[in-house]
């Protein structure tokens, strides 16, 4: 099995519940984990699940919409890469850098599809 990862790729969204959070936005931080099978191992990039087009397509879902909760956007974000790419797992954590009213560096959710 091989598992390909991105760590603290950031997108901005106008994500959350407050009006503010929806329309000035802020920047998010995606952590996406892939289990792909072992055809990267032929060393060519079409029998890979490329890293870049992982990042354009949690983008696309990202400015796709506005969901008021983190959690539904990394179930739209895991949903989307199931369907897309040929892997045997997916998970994705959302991270929402100083959320609002919280004393804490980020708030977190995360969503694991088969």
């Amino acid at each position: 099995m091989i598992v390909v990862e991105l760590e603290g790729l950031e997108v901005f969204g106008r994500h959350g519940v407050l009006d503010d959070e929806r329309r000035d936005g802020q920047t998010f931080l995606y952590d996406v984990r892939l289990e792909v099978g072992d055809a990267a191992r032929s060393d060519r990039i079409e029998d890979a699940v490329d890293y870049r087009d992982v990042a354009d397509c949690v983008r696309e879902v990202s400015d796709g919409g506005q969901f008021n909760l983190i959690e539904a956007l990394a179930a739209a974000v895991a949903d989307a890469l199931a369907e897309r790419f040929d892997v045997e797992r997916v998970r994705v954590r959302v991270r929402k850098p100083s959320p609002a009213g919280v004393p804490a560096a980020y708030a977190a959710a995360t969503v694991e599809r088969c």
